[in-house]
């Protein structure tokens, strides 16, 4: 009896790029970034060298899209913090913060560890500017939007100044690891000119009041 060719799996596009991004994280922690090739990722996905040019034409974009799963679990991590904060608890949540931050500059992923090889500087680079633009945004509309529904926003040009803001608590936890928390989270409430606890927290009773608006008058500058 003649034996039934096997049929092979024929994968959808998305599957197919996902398939390579899976492959390219896994090359990269086993060989690291800087001395993976094409050929690598190619043979741990089981795919030939052109299909994984097809879909990223240049090793750096190969590389750009393994480090927006990075960024996307960090903002996924922002949004739970976010979502856990409570009301009029802000120096607890000014701490979580901290917390949340030291974690994603000194993580034990040794995909992450890779990054801070100096080969890596142009790399590390990219990855930090695109995680703090993403983080950036979703703080906008969650932590941004519910502190300016209670509170009076002191600053003005909020996008610019949450920027410069995390890249220095970023800048600062990568060189100073034994910076104390307490003094991080001065430099959040000093720089934000946040209330302090229970300040503004409440609105109206029916709701309907008015709420407090940013200096200068208007919503926050979203840059």
């Amino acid at each position: 009896m003649a034996t039934q060719p096997t049929r092979r799996t024929v994968l959808d596009p998305a599957a197919r790029y996902d398939l390579i991004v899976d492959a390219a994280q896994t090359a990269f922690v086993e060989r690291g970034i800087s001395r993976t090739t094409v050929s690598d990722v190619a043979r741990t996905a089981g795919v030939t060298r052109g299909l994984v040019y097809h879909y990223f034409p240049t090793m750096d974009e190969l590389v750009d899209a393994v480090l927006d799963r990075s960024v996307a679990a960090f903002v996924v991590r922002v949004r739970q913090w976010d979502a856990q904060r409570q009301v009029g608890r802000i120096e607890q949540a000014v701490h979580d913060v901290i917390v949340m931050l030291r974690e994603q500059v000194h993580p034990d992923h040794p995909m992450r560890l890779d990054l801070r090889d100096p080969a890596n500087s142009a790399v590390y680079q990219r990855f930090v500017d695109r995680a703090i633009a993403a983080v950036v945004d979703c703080l906008q509309v969650t932590t941004v939007e519910a502190y300016a529904a209670r509170h009076r926003i002191e600053i003005t040009h909020v996008r610019e100044i949450f920027t410069v803001l995390v890249h220095g608590l970023v800048g600062l936890v990568r060189t100073q690891p034994d910076i104390e928390d307490e003094v991080l989270a001065s430099v959040v409430r000093q720089v934000l000119r946040l209330d302090p606890d229970g300040s503004g927290d409440r609105l109206d009773p029916d709701g309907s009041g008015d709420r407090p608006q940013p200096a200068g008058g208007g919503r926050p500058d979203h840059g």
